[in-house]
């Protein structure tokens, strides 16, 4: 795909389609990757995006079991006092 490089102020930077940003998820922020020759813009995503949503589903599917026991047996909370 050709797109032309444009005038922005006194830069230059490329306008993507709609419906590029819509399938790759690109909104406000892109990371640019320079790698032999090749310029690679990536969506930046935002840390922990969808975990309330996963959990969410996890709780509905009864899948959010603790792996292990939050206290131990032979744990001393008293040193903790």
């Amino acid at each position: 795909m050709e797109i032309s490089v444009i005038q922005i102020g006194n830069s230059k930077g490329i306008r993507l389609a709609k419906t590029i940003l819509e399938k790759y998820g690109i909104t406000d922020t892109v990371e640019l990757i320079l790698k032999e020759g090749f310029l690679i813009i990536k969506p930046v995503k935002k840390v922990r995006e969808g975990w309330d949503t996963a959990f969410k589903e996890m709780a509905l599917n009864k899948d959010d079991e603790m792996f292990m026991d939050d206290i131990f047996e032979d744990e001393n909370l008293e040193e903790w006092d």
